[in-house]
């Protein structure tokens, strides 16, 4: 039976259209820079908020109306909700999909039966992917939620509880593996520290580096030859992770030999809390070839915690468009919509509404993004600003043809540095502010 019976699949009507399920902006087969939307976007619904939150908070019970939920944790619950899943993914026309291990399965009483569960869902999974298309974008496994894990779990000071996560890990690439994920990715949600006086931060981070290369062999000796991910995150729960920002990821990925096997995941709402804007983690991950996927929500500024709203900032898809445009696009990684509607949007509805308003957001902030690029007038201002860099003695330096001592001759017999010239800041929101 239909979860949904009252949704047709939705369809781009245009910018004038007020039908509130359908495409103003997002039309997957307009062609931008040489590929359509579908292919520059990739949206992928996650199983997690979308099909697990209810609506709880720290202060407040569930409140969501969800009523393909039976309320239990059973398998037969489990199969029909990624039925549900299924059915709204193939209405909304998201063309991927991203889970933990525990938003599709329910825990067993032994780690074999949590596996066994797994299996079984997973065989529902390939089924409905063979039925609609639908793929996946990236799996992963939650270490954070059980209590086993409140150390940590590749950092964990208790030895087992890093055991049972390389098991957790060893399952969900094998399960990813056969579902066709592109991805997989480790979002580290305790591998960090509350307090330094109980840490070994050296130790915790080696066992971590162990950790990620245990995976690397791992899917090489299974044959899984997609990207792996971290997802950057600086706190929450824990008061430090060691996950901080895309340069503490890359920094920590070269330091142990992983460079060649991880990109990274950047989500907004963690680049926020990192005192980033998303921006720049986009930027920085893209000049060292770290730019893998990104994770599509944003916070409320207001709230000093990870909020996951879906994105309806024109400015933020804009700028997040930009940056991926600059840097070749994200593929094989996507825009996955780790948002959750909020605690008062209780209807099944609203979840369209959310996912709607999303895609549309990041649609008009790719086609606004190649109107700019297209213009070239902020390129050529930024080409003009280090233009000095092109000629002379900037050339020259860049050629690796200077040292301290040729150029501190050079500004003796010259006398002072070529006046500044202005950053013209405002005139560029100006000219921003004419696309959008």
């Amino acid at each position: 039976m239909a979860a949904f019976p009252d949704v047709p699949k939705i369809k781009f009507e245009g910018p004038n259209s007020d039908n509130p399920l359908a495409f103003r902006y997002y039309d997957p087969e307009e062609v931008i820079e040489g590929k359509t939307m579908k292919e520059h976007l990739r949206f992928s619904v996650v199983y997690w908020h979308t099909f697990r939150a209810n609506g709880s908070d720290p202060f407040g019970a569930p409140t969501l109306n969800r009523p393909w939920e039976d309320g239990t944790a059973s398998l037969d619950n489990a199969i029909n909700r990624a039925r549900v899943a299924f059915e709204f993914m193939e209405k909304l026309g998201a063309p991927f999909y991203a889970f933990h291990d525990r938003d599709v399965a329910p825990e067993g009483s032994t780690l074999a039966q949590t596996h066994e569960n797994l299996d079984k869902i997973a065989d529902v999974l390939e089924e409905e992917q063979q039925r609609t298309g639908i793929k996946l974008l990236w799996g992963t496994a939650n270490m954070f939620s059980h209590p086993r894990y409140m150390h940590g779990a590749a950092t964990s000071c208790n030895a087992d509880v890093f055991a049972f996560a390389a098991a957790q890990v060893k399952k969900a690439l094998e399960v990813t593996l056969r579902l066709g994920g592109e991805n997989y990715v480790f979002w580290g949600g305790r591998e960090g520290y509350m307090n330094l006086f109980n840490t070994d931060m050296k130790r915790e981070m080696d066992h971590l580096g162990q950790f990620l290369n245990m995976a690397t062999a791992y899917a090489d000796e299974i044959g899984f030859t997609g990207t792996f991910l971290i997802e950057p995150k600086p706190k929450e729960p824990t008061k430090h992770q060691y996950d901080s920002d895309a340069a503490a990821c890359i920094n920590f990925l070269r330091a142990y030999g992983l460079m060649d096997r991880f990109k990274l995941n950047i989500e907004t709402n963690h680049a926020t809390l990192s005192g980033h804007t998303m921006m720049h983690e986009l930027d920085y991950a893209g000049t060292q070839d770290c730019l893998g996927s990104i994770d599509a929500n944003t916070g409320d500024l207001l709230l000093g915690w990870d909020t996951d709203q879906f994105p309806t900032d024109i400015y933020l898809t804009t700028q997040c468009m930009l940056a991926i445009l600059k840097h070749g696009g994200i593929g094989p990684g996507g825009v996955n919509f780790d948002a959750k509607v909020r605690r008062e949007s209780i209807d099944p509805i609203d979840l369209f509404y959310a996912h709607i308003g999303g895609m549309d957001a990041f649609a008009r902030g790719l086609k606004i993004a190649a109107a700019i690029r297209a213009d070239e007038g902020m390129q050529k201002f930024v080409n003009q600003r280090y233009s000095s860099w092109d000629q002379g003695v900037g050339k020259a330096i860049e050629a690796g043809k200077h040292d301290f001592k040729s150029l501190s001759q050079y500004m003796i017999n010259k006398g002072e540095a070529a006046p500044n010239t202005s950053g013209r800041q405002e005139f560029l929101e100006n000219y921003i502010n004419r696309f959008v």
